[in-house]
């Protein structure tokens, strides 16, 4: 596979035309823990990527870029984090953030340059 290759044709189950993804260049798991922050520095290979998060079905993954990742209060407030987001745009050496109030949350990471 080259690296930043174009977007495969393909079939979906109903038969329509769409599109598939190769698999990714760069993949990273883990197994959070609740209240226990973990970090994961992008690689600085290439200048941007897109990291499309998988996070255990039922979990609540929050995830922040370059700040600390917090869980959510009793009230409003401003934050860093979002939950549960599918994919995001990340540029090298950005550090993502990962907490969890779950007791535990399994945590897939895959990264392609953009």
């Amino acid at each position: 596979m080259t690296l930043g290759s174009n977007m495969n044709m393909a079939r979906d189950v109903a038969g329509n035309a769409t599109f598939g993804l190769p698999f990714a260049p760069f993949k990273y798991d883990t197994t959070l823990l609740a209240g226990v922050e973990q970090t994961l520095t992008i690689p600085g290979r290439y200048a941007k990527y897109l990291a499309i998060f998988a996070i255990e079905p039922g979990a609540e993954v929050w995830i922040a870029p370059d700040a600390t990742a917090t869980l959510p209060g009793a009230a409003f407030a401003t934050t860093d984090s979002e939950l549960n987001p599918v994919a995001r745009e990340v540029k090298a050496d950005d550090e993502l953030h990962f907490i969890t109030g779950n007791a535990d949350a399994r945590l897939g990471v895959v990264l392609y340059p953009i």
